[in-house]
């Protein structure tokens, strides 16, 4: 087995021991992305001096003694969280000049553990999308079928750690934006409880819905991760006052006894890939030999979290884009050409002229956003105009609150919820292109937990016969991340499916 295919967790105990260095294993994911990214696509950006620069300087701190999990480990970070004089894009037009003046609490955090930055990943513009189709940037391609999706948001950090090109990767999940990339590419993703990441440095889509969480191989390696970038952060009002238990990691290794899992029948049903439904079907069949008591449930609210997502993140997306306007924040139209424009306009006879200062606005947004963020902001602009807040934005906040409760009342019968991640395996890049609808569609199993703000894990459960992964959600009440990665342990424990590799092949 290569360097690059140990786990974060095994490389982290190499790098302790002096077996290997940072230097070294940097350096040969460095070589993964030379060899492997120009046909992924899946970074925007990788300084491998920069990158070796900050080995050699974790190097040189474990000879002074100093110890961290992630001390020399190279991760990955999806281009929304700010890094300081570094281009941070979302992927953008828009900020395609922007070099923040300061680091994301996340990063610091990783800076201050050691971590090797090792580059930027590819994303949907501003988050806003479910296949990384919309990155204004470049197309990132599935390490498994590079004619299809990799999932979106974040679908970069994904594919990233799926074609063994970093070990560890931070996303963003505002609605399944770590989960569904995961469960696509096969690897392992963790949406953590909303306010137990600091959110301070990371641009925002929806501020009520996003939060920050790590992709991985394997579940004890997002542990890892994990642990490192969680925690109270003064800077983020929304932050949680709430610890991990410093045995995290080693906790993993105990298998939940009388682990109740509780399942949605219409989850499995009409709608959903057949192999799909199997592949989760035997999965839940794997857990009940290990001890674990199956409960059917209803999430009666479930059936409508799609359009209260899609009411709700337009509406906070269209308040938090409203910020970049060409004056205080992103890109700017030229203002000798808007002045030429409007001349030509007066010239022809036209009558209702826009100052230079509102046409300049207009054109720098025309410009700089992409269709799929100009829909969200026309959706969310429209739902929160007078005359339709109440009909759309506060009735969707009022559901909100009814499926939040529909959570809350399934965990009083069992500890974590089992379903799929996406109802289909990976999708042909551009069969969604002209279906926006279809597209939303994709998060139909994802959004509810971030509408309730509780947490979830995705992890492989198997593969379609031609080769595409299979993802399954487990879903857990506030807070429960430890008991959540602990029964994906145990699940991966029992089976191999997070052992295979991409091989870049192409389906029918």
């Amino acid at each position: 087995m290569s360097l690059t295919q140990q786990s974060a967790v095994e490389q982290s105990r190499l790098l302790a021991s002096g077996e290997v260095s940072s230097r070294e294993l940097t350096q040969a994911y460095l070589d993964n992305i030379a060899s492997r990214d120009s046909e992924v696509g899946a970074f925007l950006r990788v300084d491998p001096d920069a990158a070796l620069t900050q080995a050699d300087a974790a190097d040189a701190k474990r000879k002074e003694g100093e110890t961290s999990p992630l001390l020399g480990l190279p991760v990955a970070v999806k281009d929304i969280l700010c890094e300081r004089d570094q281009l941070t894009t979302c992927a953008s037009r828009m900020l395609a000049e922007f070099r923040p003046p300061y680091d994301s609490t996340v990063v610091a955090k990783l800076r201050a553990a050691g971590a090797v930055l090792l580059g930027r990943t590819n994303m949907d513009e501003f988050a806003m999308g479910g296949s990384t189709e919309h990155s204004a940037m470049q197309l990132t391609r599935n390490p498994w079928d590079t004619t299809r999706s990799p999932g979106g948001s974040s679908g970069g950090a994904a594919a990233a750690v799926a074609a063994d090109m970093a070990p560890l990767s931070i996303g963003t999940d505002t609605g399944g934006s770590i989960r569904q990339p995961a469960g696509l590419c096969g690897v392992v993703g963790l949406k953590p409880t909303y306010g137990r990441v600091s959110r301070f440095g990371l641009i925002a889509f929806a501020s009520s819905l996003d939060q920050v969480g790590p992709l991985a191989r394997i579940v004890p390696d997002a542990a890892l991760l994990f642990q490192a970038i969680a925690g109270h952060d003064v800077h983020d009002s929304t932050s949680l006052n709430e610890s991990l238990p410093n045995d995290l990691l080693d906790s993993l290794s105990q298998p939940l006894k009388g682990l109740r899992l509780g399942y949605v029948e219409e989850h499995l049903g009409e709608g959903v890939d057949a192999e799909v439904r199997s592949a989760v079907e035997t999965a839940m069949t794997q857990y009940e030999s290990l001890g674990a008591t199956m409960v059917k449930l209803e999430l009666p609210h479930s059936k409508y979290a799609v359009a209260t997502y899609y009411v709700i993140a337009p509406c906070e997306a269209s308040s938090n884009l409203a910020r970049y306007d060409g004056v205080h924040y992103g890109h700017r139209s030229s203002v000798a050409e808007v002045e030429q424009e409007l001349a030509s306009e007066r010239a022809a006879g036209a009558t209702a002229i826009d100052s230079t200062l509102v046409r300049m606005y207009r054109n720098s947004r025309t410009e700089a956003f992409g269709a799929e963020v100009k829909r969200r902001i026309m959706l969310g602009t429209y739902a929160l105009s007078a005359g339709y807040y109440d009909a759309y934005y506060l009735k969707a906040l009022k559901v909100r609150r009814l499926i939040r409760q529909d959570y809350d009342k399934a965990f009083e019968q069992v500890d974590l919820l089992v379903g799929p991640v996406t109802a289909a395996p990976a999708m042909k890049l551009g069969s969604l292109d002209d279906d926006p609808l279809a597209m939303y569609l994709v998060d139909l199993f994802t959004v509810g937990a971030n509408l309730a703000g509780i947490p979830a894990l995705s992890l492989p459960c198997g593969f379609t016969e031609s080769g595409l992964p299979i993802g399954l959600q487990l879903q857990g009440p506030p807070l429960a991340e430890p008991s959540l990665l602990r029964a994906g342990t145990m699940y991966q424990n029992a089976t191999d499916w997070h052992t295979r590799r991409a091989l870049g092949k192409t389906t029918p």
